[in-house]
């Protein structure tokens, strides 16, 4: 077999996944990209509002997309470019959940895609400090100037894959994971009328909750008010139930700083998804996630919390440990801003 699939990528709108503005596609054939495609649109009715916050990461205003066809209206274009092609993603749980929570709320059935997850395979493969993309990027030696551009994010994950599947020897995607020991995954066809995603259900509970709005708020927004944690509280057992596939799933999973939502909440949903919450970094800590607004890119500026600056001094022992922002592991749980933090 050969190193044939598609890279995706998606921006949306707000903080609910099923809300793409932008979406971006690499297709690949015998390890080479040899075509790309780009759409921008506008998100499902009802669904549109545009997040200043997003606006901030991907720069993509209501105003570009207004005369934009429906995602419901592209998908199948989307689609027909993909084929039957092996659907790549960084952080694959968030894009293929966008084409799923995009196509429950339009009323329109989603097929099945095999997919792989390059923040996966990066975490087996690759040794960061952080495994977002710009990091694992520049590991595999592909150029990424304009992260947050769909198309340009796409073709950084075809590159990481491509090297990835080169350094383990592997000509197919399902051979990277094969190397790995690992199954490939398969997100399942949906159908109008079966059970939708938890992501979808979540936003119906809160849009049927609070008279149809779907977004959180509405407006110029100056600042963020963030929500403090006066304490570590209880850590919930994992979910060894959970999706082995997710890229929280067998994680030990430490949380520093102030996020929008508060840290018991942060623990429950990690332990749902199959990471184990602990209070403090320890040798046995594999994830650390950093609120207060830090990215990624602060770790090089030398910007850390005492917790942070523990994880990378057991890094520099050998302690595989990788620290989040915020915004990564907001994306990870496929969940909306907290309110909290508007």
């Amino acid at each position: 077999m050969a190193l044939d699939f598609t890279a995706i990528d998606f921006e949306t709108a707000n903080g609910f996944r099923g809300s793409p503005c932008s979406v971006g596609l690499i297709k690949v054939r015998g390890g080479r990209a040899v075509e790309r495609a780009s759409w921008l649109m506008r998100p499902p009715e009802g669904y549109d509002e545009f997040d200043p916050r997003n606006v901030a990461i991907h720069g993509i205003r209501p105003h570009e997309v207004a005369g934009a066809p429906r995602f419901a209206d592209l998908f199948a274009e989307i689609g027909g470019f993909i084929g039957e092609d092996v659907l790549v993603a960084h952080n694959a749980a968030f894009d293929l959940g966008v084409i799923r929570s995009a196509l429950e709320v339009s009323g329109m059935a989603a097929p099945a895609y095999d997919y792989a997850c390059t923040v996966v395979l990066s975490r087996r493969t690759y040794r960061l400090v952080s495994h977002s993309l710009p990091f694992a990027a520049a590991e595999a030696g592909v150029p990424l100037e304009h992260h947050h551009d769909a198309t340009e994010d796409a073709a950084a994950c075809a590159g990481i894959l491509i090297d990835i599947a080169r350094r383990h020897g592997a000509e197919s995607v399902a051979g990277v994971y094969g190397a790995l020991g690992l199954p490939l995954p398969r997100q399942q066809a949906f159908t109008p009328g079966d059970a939708v995603s938890p992501a979808t259900a979540r936003i119906l509970a809160r849009s049927a909750g609070t008279g149809g709005r779907t977004t959180a708020g509405s407006g110029p927004r100056a600042g963020r008010t963030w929500v403090p944690w006066p304490d570590e509280g209880t850590n919930p057992p994992a979910n060894t139930a959970a999706d082995p596939h997710h890229p929280l799933f067998g994680h030990r999973i430490v949380f520093t700083g102030a996020l929008g939502m508060p840290r018991s909440e942060a623990k429950a949903r990690a332990a749902e998804l199959g990471a184990q919450p602990a209070s403090s970094v320890t040798r046995a800590t594999t994830l650390l996630v950093v609120g207060d607004g830090f990215v990624a890119a602060d770790l090089s500026a030398g910007r850390a919390t005492n917790k942070a600056r523990r994880a990378l001094a057991l890094r520099e022992r050998g302690q595989r440990v990788e620290v989040l922002s915020e915004g990564e592991f907001l994306q990870m749980l496929g969940v909306r801003w907290p309110a909290a933090s508007v």
